[in-house]
């Protein structure tokens, strides 16, 4: 009972913030999924592409959205399969989401009816750059190998799936057997 009466006060936006961390548990998918990326290397490296390429800041209007929250909100709707409007309710609702963003602690703001819109998130999309995406992987990559997640020789991948035990003959394939007779 003492719980509904917690929730009763948060959901009227007066009673104390919820940690998300408590209601994502630790093997949860999106939540490892998370934890794999060196969200404060990619973030700064946002921050300075954008700093340069769009150097005025307007104080008006309501506070930005995170780049952080930005940024994994589009990662995420890749990874889920998710259109913008799905992944924008679904920080608002899915507190794996939340958590993914890098949202430790919440409450609601009555007010408040959308955090991040579907319009600001293809906002965000459309100021991402070449050489920009190209920074990240380059971030993400060697933050992959100084965790011995992946190793730096060079990798063959097989763009066009088939089914297990297949002889289909690939470009790959050829390569591995090639490689293999050396």
């Amino acid at each position: 009972m003492h719980f509904v009466r917690y929730l009763q006060h948060w959901l009227g936006g007066t009673g104390a913030r919820l940690q998300v961390t408590d209601f994502v548990p630790v093997m949860h998918p999106i939540r490892q999924w998370a934890d794999t990326f060196p969200w404060a290397a990619l973030v700064s490296a946002i921050e300075q592409s954008f700093d340069k390429r769009f150097p005025k800041k307007s104080p008006r209007g309501r506070r930005p959205v995170p780049i952080r929250v930005l940024f994994a909100l589009e990662l995420l709707k890749h990874e889920l399969g998710a259109s913008d409007e799905d992944i924008c309710h679904r920080l608002r609702t899915d507190f794996a989401v939340m958590y993914a963003c890098g949202l430790r602690d919440y409450q609601v703001n009555p007010s408040q009816a959308h955090f991040a819109l579907p319009e600001t998130l293809c906002e965000f999309r459309s100021r991402m750059d070449e050489a920009l995406v190209d920074d990240l992987i380059a971030i993400q990559a060697a933050a992959a190998m100084d965790e011995g997640l992946v190793s730096p020789a060079h990798l063959v991948i097989d763009t066009f799936p088939s089914e297990q035990g297949s002889q289909r003959v690939t470009d790959a394939t050829t390569l591995y057997k090639a490689q293999k007779k050396r």
